[in-house]
């Protein structure tokens, strides 16, 4: 008659996990869940959800996400599996391979730049 909930507990307390700026993380994160960061990370992040870098967040590092979106600093490789939003506040340097990319006007975007699927199609021409 009743059944058991089977959402995880990430999934119950909600599914954003939030870094707040002043914050300095050195070190390497792993995340499920989506997650927003204000502050600073000086390491690789790695998460199968969304990852929000905000006007005051910064990564040095390396990030392979599912999904991101840039408004801060970043500086390293990012690998995205699905889509790079660039926002005109953002900062990249470094090495980028993504899924679909989006970048505003007035952002900085200094980085070599690899779209996946380019290959499947040459192929197949």
């Amino acid at each position: 008659m009743f059944e058991k909930s089977t959402k995880s507990y990430t999934d119950l307390l909600g599914k954003t996990n939030r870094i707040v700026e002043g914050t300095i993380i050195k070190g390497d994160i792993e995340s499920i869940a989506d997650f927003r960061l204000d502050g600073q990370l000086i390491g690789n992040f790695n998460s199968k959800g969304k990852l929000v870098i905000g006007p005051a967040g910064s990564v040095i590092g390396d990030l392979m996400v599912q999904n991101i979106d840039v408004e801060g600093r970043v500086e390293g490789k990012i690998n995205v599996d699905e889509i790079l939003n660039v926002k005109a506040t953002a900062t990249i340097k470094g090495e980028v391979i993504c899924g679909k990319l989006a970048v505003e006007p007035g952002a900085k975007f200094m980085a070599t730049c690899e779209m996946k699927g380019g290959e499947e199609t040459s192929k197949k021409s």
